[in-house]
């Protein structure tokens, strides 16, 4: 049987932490799960909530940080320092996985040791409204070659991950490192960009893999300062992964050139 470690950080979301460790918990028989909650120093009961539910289940473990490190240095210490099973999942406290997820991206992983993560469909919800019906069957996976994955990031300028769906070889995530604390706001593209110019992609097909909580309190821009901000940090996202990456892309020129030409647009 796989094992899986799951990771969440949480901050001022001690409300949500019993559903999110639930659907880890409770929802994905098939995988060994271990869970650790980091509490990066919340002013609300987020750390009490924490406890208290370690206390009930010897398969949650706890941190708790006595001043707040910032959400980069909280995924770092987790994915790094404390994830041990054969793949690991970063999950945000105010996130919950679809049932099965986690079985239906180890058995992926399983059959495809080129593939260094596994993600699917993600459905959002409106914070405060019932969660939208999910599908839990599966209808097959298929790996894309991680270059030509990353190829088209650079093409389109976006990522297509918005990030709890995704299930990333524990192996790998070692390799590659952890999120750059340059990048606060883009760390999650230049993740999957990074982990992609290393290894093959796969993806769930027919199947929901997480439920996305969208919120006020979602690091996320709608007025156009915003959008221009995001269109800055993700142009230093692309940069990022081409500085790393450079000599693992053949024609890294002429990817930087597409990213940039789409981004301008």
């Amino acid at each position: 049987m796989s094992t899986v470690s799951v990771v969440i950080p949480c901050y001022k979301y001690g409300h949500f932490l019993a559903d999110c460790v639930k659907s880890v918990l409770d929802e994905q028989e098939g995988v060994d799960v271990r869970v650790l909650i980091i509490d990066d120093a919340s002013p609300d009961d987020s750390a009490d909530v924490a406890r208290a539910l370690a206390a009930a289940d010897p398969r949650i473990e706890v941190r708790v940080h006595e001043r707040n490190q910032g959400h980069i240095a909280t995924y770092n210490e987790g994915l790094l320092e404390w994830a041990d099973g054969d793949y690991v999942a970063l999950l945000s406290a105010d996130d919950r996985l679809v049932p099965g997820a986690l079985v239906r991206a180890a058995a992926l992983l399983d059959a495809h040791p080129e593939a260094g993560f596994a993600y699917g469909r993600p459905l959002r919800f409106l914070h405060g409204g019932p969660l939208p019906a999910a599908r839990t069957r599966s209808t097959g996976s298929v790996v894309y070659p991680g270059r030509w994955w990353l190829d088209r990031r650079f093409r389109e300028g976006t990522g297509c991950i918005t990030s709890p769906e995704v299930v990333v070889r524990t192996s790998l995530q070692r390799k590659v490192g952890g999120y750059d604390p340059e990048l606060p706001h883009a760390g999650d593209i230049e993740m999957w960009m990074r982990l992609a110019a290393h290894a093959d992609v796969g993806y769930v097909q027919g199947a929901d893999q997480a439920f996305y909580r969208v919120h006020g309190d979602n690091m996320s821009t709608t007025d156009f300062g915003g959008q221009l901000d995001d269109l800055r940090q993700r142009l230093v996202a692309f940069d990022s992964v081409l500085v790393k990456c450079g000599d693992l892309l053949p024609g890294a020129d002429r990817l930087a050139l597409a990213a940039r030409t789409r981004l301008a647009r």
